[in-house]
């Protein structure tokens, strides 16, 4: 689906940015689970047809086990092209699923609304420490150490039941879980382990929806692209500067751009990190490094050296 016009975001709720989703649902309009999902990497890491299969059958297995119940009130349909940003658009212009996103972060910068940690929608489980099962999409591969989940108690091997409420039977349904939970504090999670129902909760501080967003047809007026450029340093230079061979260097090249000269940037400074972080990269994957992790507006502290001195000059991307 790559024109959302006509449909009910009440029901199709989703990760706009996405080419490829998929919905099970009753026929009166119930979601019982879903499909799809990505990371940076890759538009299909997270896919297979196996994983496919299994999420249809969990569906199916939902669907016949659940109670008989009364019809929905009916409620007012919320559409696309209602919101004040389509209404600008050509008249049969098309919509496509990226720019929800994009309308409903206009709408909340006119309102006064708008908070930046809202730009973090459908966080990885990762970020809470699981790595899930390609083809058993409950199952729990992997649990990063000292990380939420792993305080929690959960392990590889087990199933993760529910995740903030919601049913888990796919990467999809453990991302929609995790974009409705809270930006800090406990996120309620119900597994099986060795036959054994346990509960707990996951706590999550501030930031831990952050995740690499350059990937995102929706984000992109809003990432960084720092006019920096010039060649990383020898390990004979580093180290006169007190720098150890990995760590970020790079010389400024004579031509400083617009977005530089705003932080203080002048030719020949030497750029060794931001915001006094160690980092050991090149000046190639520094540049991907902003992108991945800053937005336009942050502010933020260019660390450099100018004739052999230390200077910190901040500003805001």
């Amino acid at each position: 689906m790559d024109k959302i016009s006509g449909f009910d975001l009440n029901v199709f709720e989703f990760d706009y940015d996405l080419t490829y989703y998929v919905f099970f649902l009753s026929p009166d309009g119930q979601v019982y689970g879903r499909y799809g999902g990505r990371d940076a990497k890759s538009a299909e890491a997270r896919l297979s047809l196996r994983g496919l299969r299994f999420a249809m059958q969990s569906a199916l297995e939902t669907h016949r086990n659940a109670p008989k119940a009364n019809a929905p009130a009916a409620r007012k349909p919320l559409l696309a092209e209602e919101y004040p940003a389509a209404r600008a658009m050509r008249k049969g212009e098309c919509i496509h699923c990226h720019q929800v996103w994009e309308f409903r972060r206009q709408l909340t910068k006119s309102n006064g609304t708008f908070r930046r940690d809202d730009l973090w929608v459908y966080p990885l489980p990762e970020n809470v420490g699981l790595t899930l099962d390609n083809d058993q999409g409950n199952m729990v591969r992997e649990v990063k150490a000292d990380s939420p989940a792993a305080r929690a108690g959960l392990k590889p091997g087990d199933l993760v039941k529910r995740l903030n409420g919601l049913p888990v039977f796919s990467f999809g349904d453990a991302q929609h879980a995790l974009h409705r939970a809270p930006a800090q504090g406990p996120i309620p999670i119900a597994w099986q382990q060795g036959g054994q129902e346990r509960s707990a909760n996951l706590e999550v501080a501030a930031g831990w929806r952050k995740t690499n967003v350059t990937w995102r047809p929706s984000m992109l007026d809003i990432l960084p692209a720092l006019s920096l450029y010039g060649d990383d340093l020898t390990a004979a230079e580093k180290k006169a500067l007190g720098l150890s061979e990995k760590r970020l260097a790079f010389r400024q090249d004579k031509t400083v751009g617009k977005e530089a000269q705003r932080l203080g940037v002048q030719a020949d400074d030497i750029v060794v990190g931001i915001n006094n972080e160690p980092l050991e990269m090149t000046m190639l994957e520094f540049l991907a490094y902003i992108r991945r992790n800053f937005l336009v507006g942050d502010k933020i502290t260019l660390n450099v050296f100018r004739n052999g001195k230390r200077l910190d000059l901040p500003g805001q991307l």
